[in-house]
C-alpha cells in the first residue's frame, strides 16, 4: 500500500525547489530530474523516505541572487530569448510587456517570482515604466503609414516622428525611448526589414532613432546558424545615448564550416538514451518520438505533390526534408500547420516527422531545463517568433563593458553635481 504524501514532505520540498533547480536537486536526492518534476507537478507523491534529506536541504540558506550590473526593460518580450541573454551578462529586468497570454504564460513559467507582465503596450504610460539602463524590444514590422496629423508636441517638445510612425508598433518603442531616455537599446526584426517598403520603414526608423531621439546607432544582420542548426538571419540595431566604442566588428561568431552545429545536434537520439526529457510529453517509453509526429501518408503525399507543382513552374516552394547532418531552413510561426520547412529525415522509404516543440526550443538555443507548458501549437508559434537565444548572449557581452561606462559616466557626474552644491 503505497504511503500518502505528508504535509511536511510537500512543504520542505517547495522550499528546497526555492533554493536549487530541478537537476541540482534530483542530484542531491540521487533521483532524476522526471521525478522532481512529477513531485512538482503532483502527478506522483513525494516519497516519505525522502523527508529527512528534505529538510537539510531546505533549511540551507537560500542562493542569493547576483547583484545586477545594469536593467533593462523587455518589450514585445515573447517567451524571454533577448532576456536570458542579457541576464547573462549580469542584467535585471525590470519590467516586461507581451500582449499574446499564452506567450505570457511561458514566460511566467521560466521567470517566476517576478515582476507583473504587461499586456498591450498601446496603451502603457511610458512614465508608468521604471527607469532602466537598457531598453530590448523585438518588436514586429509593420508598415508604416504617413496619414494622419502630425502632433508636433506630443511628447513634450518639438519631436516630428510621431507623424511617420504613429499606428505602428514601433512608435511605442520611440515613445518610450523619449520618455526614459535609456543608455542603450537593442532593437531586434525580421532581415526583410532593410528593404520593407522600398527601405522607407528602415529610413524613418533610423531618422527616428538619431535625428528625433539623439541616439547614435549602428546595425548589422547576423545569421543563427553560428549558433545553431538553423539559417536564420535577424537584423540588430543597437543605439547608445552617448558616443561609445561600441564596435560590431568586435563581435566574435563562432566559425562556419566543420564545427557548426548540425540538426543532429538538437534532435532526440531516438536509442534509448533520452527518457526523462519533459516527462514523456515527446518520447515514447523506449526513447522514441511520438508518432504523432511523423506524417500520416496523406499530408506527406499532398507536400510532396504540392512541391512537385511548384517545381515544375520553376518555383522554390515547397516542402523542405532536412538530413540530421544538414542544417535547416528558418523556423517560422507556421510551423505548426503542416512543419513543411523543417522536416527530418527518417530513412528510405519512411515518411519524415515535424520536430517536436522540445526541439524547436533547442533549434533556438533555449536550455533543456526552459519550461514548455503550453500546447504543441502554442509552442510552435512561440519558438518560431523567438530569437536566437545564444546570439543574444553574445550580444549582451558585447554591448556590455558600453553600458557600464555609460552608468559611470552617469554616476560620476551626479557626484560632481552634488560636490558643486555643497
Amino acid at each position: 500500500m503505497e504511503i500518502p504524501e505528508s504535509n511536511e514532505a510537500r512543504q520542505m520540498f517547495s522550499r528546497a525547489r526555492e533554493r536549487y533547480t530541478q537537476k541540482e536537486l534530483a542530484a542531491l536526492l540521487h533521483y532524476s530530474p522526471r521525478h522532481i518534476s512529477r513531485w512538482e507537478s503532483g502527478h506522483t507523491p513525494i516519497p516519505y523516505a525522502l523527508l529527512p534529506a528534505l529538510r537539510v536541504i531546505a533549511s540551507r540558506p537560500a542562493k542569493m541572487k547576483p547583484e545586477s550590473k545594469f536593467t533593462f526593460i523587455d518589450l514585445f518580450a515573447g517567451i524571454g530569448g533577448i532576456r536570458m541573454g542579457f541576464e547573462s551578462q549580469g542584467g535585471r529586468c525590470v519590467y516586461t510587456s507581451e500582449w499574446d497570454s499564452y506567450a505570457q504564460k511561458t514566460y511566467t513559467a521560466n521567470f517566476p517570482d517576478d515582476h507583473d507582465i504587461a499586456g498591450d503596450i498601446t496603451k502603457v504610460d511610458a512614465a508608468d515604466i521604471p527607469d532602466h539602463d537598457v531598453l530590448l524590444a523585438g518588436f514586429p514590422c509593420q508598415p508604416f503609414s504617413l496619414a494622419g496629423v502630425s502632433k508636433k508636441n506630443a511628447l513634450g517638445r518639438p519631436h516630428g516622428f510621431e507623424c511617420t510612425t504613429q499606428g505602428t508598433l514601433f512608435f511605442d518603442v520611440a515613445r518610450i525611448i523619449a520618455q526614459k531616455r535609456p543608455k542603450a537599446f537593442l532593437l531586434e526584426n525580421v532581415k526583410n526589414l532593410l528593404s520593407h517598403n522600398r527601405g522607407h520603414t528602415f529610413s524613418v526608423i533610423k531618422d527616428t532613432l538619431e535625428h528625433d531621439l539623439g541616439y547614435h546607432i549602428t546595425w548589422r544582420v547576423i545569421d543563427g546558424q553560428h549558433f545553431v542548426p538553423q539559417h536564420r538571419e535577424r537584423i540588430l540595431i543597437v543605439g547608445f545615448r552617448e558616443k561609445t566604442g561600441f564596435d560590431w566588428d568586435a563581435l566574435r561568431l563562432p566559425h562556419l564550416g566543420t564545427d557548426t552545429p548540425r540538426l543532429k545536434d538538437i534532435l532526440h537520439p531516438e536509442d534509448g538514451t533520452e527518457m526523462d526529457v519533459d516527462d514523456g510529453r515527446y518520447l515514447d517509453r523506449n526513447g522514441k518520438v511520438h508518432d504523432k509526429y511523423i506524417l500520416s501518408d496523406k499530408l506527406w503525399a499532398y507536400l510532396q505533390a504540392y512541391a512537385e507543382k511548384h517545381r515544375a513552374r520553376g518555383n522554390g516552394f515547397g516542402c523542405s526534408v532536412v538530413r540530421p547532418e544538414n542544417i535547416s531552413r528558418t523556423l517560422s510561426a507556421r510551423y505548426h500547420k503542416d512543419g513543411s520547412e523543417i522536416l527530418v529525415y527518417r530513412g528510405e522509404g519512411k515518411n519524415p516527422r515535424r520536430l517536436t516543440p522540445r526541439e524547436c526550443a533547442r533549434l533556438m538555443g533555449y536550455p533543456d531545463d526552459f519550461k514548455i507548458n503550453v500546447s504543441d501549437t502554442r509552442a510552435y508559434k512561440q519558438f518560431g517568433n523567438s530569437v536566437v537565444m545564444p546570439l543574444m548572449k553574445h550580444v549582451a557581452a558585447l554591448m556590455r563593458p558600453w553600458i557600464l561606462e555609460l552608468k559611470e559616466r552617469e554616476e560620476n557626474a551626479i557626484i560632481q553635481e552634488q560636490l558643486h552644491y555643497d
